[in-house]
């Protein structure tokens, strides 16, 4: 038995058909982890579907309005870059829940992960890329609103920069952020001035993200911390600068929850990543957020976001190694 929950439904899985998205994924991951014995049926959780009362705290009611009713316009729905339906919008309903539910786990537990969620590029008023609802942000919303915690950080590790999610929560200056000296020796120092990190914060939520410059979203609005990472850096270098960003953030904002985007896209043989990270180095990513986390007493929810790897076992790897890290880091 793990010392923690897995939050988990079949119903996790996204109706899109073929699709870079591999929607099978949260299945595979369950089945893995079950198989290989480092989790058993006891350890899920089944989520229930958000609210709309919840999906209103963080998304505006004509939005929510043209889901419901199946109203979106071309463009809306060509921005969400997944086929529009109302199997869709219950999933991404449930996807919330499940966030929702892996929250409130994570103040009894100190940790949980949720086999799903991480939509980080939904907007309050529109769907992007592959994301339809942004269910981190409705889970922090909906824990300040039953008075469970008063601050949140969102720690972003997803290729993609979340630009919902600073979008959502926006609202503090930008300063730069020093350079890792660990990475000093193989990242170019002007990489230092296009890292932007927002100085003494004027909400309750700061948001870290941890991307790949040149890739989506074009537009990448600021985060509290924004690191944008070169093509090409590998393990040693992309821990660097992960390790330096949580402890700026750290020094800065004392939250009651953090929320981590455990994306397994800035793997090397990603299909919409530039990065070189290997499987063994995204798990020792995790490692290192969780171990933070620990060190403070900080709980943490877990969230999976992209992955899409030319390999879907190689994903479904990443993912699982997820829950492994947490298992070792938080059984000692």
């Amino acid at each position: 038995m793990l010392p923690f929950k897995l939050v988990y439904s079949d119903a996790y899985f996204l109706p899109i058909g073929k699709h870079v998205f591999p929607a099978e994924k949260y299945r595979r991951i369950r089945d893995r982890l079950i198989a290989s014995g480092v989790a058993e049926a006891s350890d899920f959780l089944e989520p229930q579907p958000a609210t709309d009362r919840d999906i209103l705290l963080v998304h505006k009611p004509e939005y929510v309005q043209k889901l419901k009713t199946g109203t979106l316009s071309p463009r809306e729905e060509m921005e969400m870059e997944i086929p529009y339906s109302r199997d869709l919008v219950d999933a991404f309903w449930l996807a919330a829940g499940g966030s929702i539910l892996a929250a409130q786990q994570a103040l009894q537990d100190q940790v949980c992960i949720s086999i799903g969620g991480g939509f980080h590029h939904a907007h309050a008023d529109h769907g992007e890329g592959f994301c339809m609802i942004h269910d981190v942000a409705v889970a922090i919303r909906r824990l300040q609103r039953d008075d469970q915690i008063r601050t949140a950080m969102t720690v972003d590790c997803d290729v993609h920069q979340g630009n919902g999610t600073a979008a959502i929560f926006a609202g503090t200056r930008t300063e730069s952020l020093p350079l890792p000296s660990a990475s000093a020796s193989t990242l170019n120092q002007a990489w230092a001035a296009k890292t932007r990190m927002r100085g003494a914060h004027a909400g309750d939520v700061f948001t870290i993200s941890l991307h790949q410059h040149n890739n989506y979203p074009s537009y990448k609005p600021p985060s509290s911390i924004d690191v944008d990472l070169p093509d090409g850096i590998g393990d040693d270098d992309y821990l660097a600068w992960l390790d330096n960003a949580l402890s700026s953030g750290f020094r800065q904002f004392e939250p009651d929850l953090l929320c981590y985007v455990a994306g397994a896209d800035p793997y090397r043989e990603d299909q919409l990543g530039g990065l070189d990270l290997t499987i063994q180095g995204l798990k020792k990513r995790d490692e290192l957020v969780f171990r933070v986390a620990k060190a403070r007493d900080i709980p943490v929810m877990v969230t999976y976001a992209g992955g899409y790897a030319l390999n879907v076992e190689d994903t479904v790897t990443i993912h699982t190694n997820t829950v492994l890290a947490a298992k070792e880091v938080f059984e000692s």
